[in-house]
């Protein structure tokens, strides 16, 4: 397994899609086409989850999806911007979403009803929440916004035995074609770096997951030019934020450099982009196995007792 790439900074992360919040739903329709892709994956899956997760949930589209899925379980709305939060809320409590209760919240509380939606304001690497407490959580583009290895831990750590994490991401592939426009300007990182998905899926055997099951898919959006992906990127909060990024603004004489370079790709009069879509999913197994010292596998005494239907 090769290290993590240079990886993003958290505030960098935060500040990013604080400013995207009210442009996001506007440029994020290869965001929900792929949460859509994930989510039929999910269909082939029997699982009816008490308590779902859904990590980075942004401005909820992935969260209005999961409620209608399952209904009857309680659903965390997990984001590290608190602008994309509220986008979730107003969504969740908004007549006509799909699996809407048709209850306003004033009434359901007069009735008292528990809430079945919480949104939650938090870092995806440190979660607020119990260990073994999720049945099932989804996320869709956010890993390649964090350490990986975190979340596989975390999510190792909060998911109960027999539950599941499914999740999309991206991978190195994705916007090859700016990247190396950015080259033929400077050597400085422009482009985020992304893991690859052999990478992912060797984190989470680590972290303690089971036999996790990768797939990935290239898809390419087209564009008259270059100024449209650029705002596009702009407008989900898709911003360069390594450490080692080039801080000041691109000057006309770069910029015009930069569609030069990029022109190079233009193929039946369309600039493409590159999109390498990552999924994959993987179960917190029921036996947690533990090498001794020897070299043994270990399991607890509770683990033991579980396996053989003994109090």
């Amino acid at each position: 397994m090769t290290a993590p790439p240079n990886l993003p900074l958290r505030q960098a992360v935060r500040r990013s899609f604080e400013r995207a919040a009210a442009t996001y739903d506007e440029h994020a329709f290869l965001q929900r086409e792929i949460a859509d892709r994930m989510l039929e994956r999910l269909q082939y899956i029997r699982l009816a989850p008490s308590r779902t997760l859904d990590l980075g949930c942004g401005t909820g589209y992935l969260t209005a999806k999961l409620a209608a899925r399952d209904p009857q379980a309680q659903l965390l709305a997990l984001d590290l911007a608190p602008s994309m939060l509220n986008h979730t809320r107003q969504r969740l409590a908004s007549p006509g979403w799909p699996g809407w209760p048709g209850w306003p919240g004033w009434l359901g509380k007069l009735l008292g009803a528990a809430p079945t939606h919480h949104a939650i304001c938090a870092d995806a690497q440190l979660l607020p929440l119990a260990g073994e407490s999720i049945d099932l959580a989804v996320s869709n583009l956010t890993l390649q916004w964090c350490d990986p290895e975190k979340i596989a831990r975390e999510m190792v750590r909060v998911i109960r035995p027999g539950g599941l994490f499914m999740f999309t991401s991206l991978g190195p592939d994705t916007l090859k074609e700016l990247r190396a426009a950015f080259r033929a300007v400077d050597d400085k990182p422009h482009v985020n770096t992304f893991v690859d998905m052999h990478d992912i899926g060797d984190m989470l055997v680590a972290a303690g997951f089971a036999d996790p099951v990768m797939d990935c898919e290239i898809m390419t959006v087209t564009y008259t030019e270059l100024m449209t992906l650029m705002r596009e990127l702009k407008g989900i909060g898709a911003h360069n934020v390594l450490p080692e990024r080039e801080r000041g603004l691109t000057g006309k004489t770069r910029w015009a450099q930069l569609a030069a370079a990029y022109e190079k790709f233009r193929a039946d009069g369309r600039l493409p982009a590159t999109y390498e879509v990552i999924y994959g999913h993987a179960w917190r197994p029921e036996v947690t196995k533990r090498k001794t010292v020897d070299g043994q596998q270990a399991i607890s005494l509770g683990e033991f007792k579980r396996m053989v239907g003994r109090p």
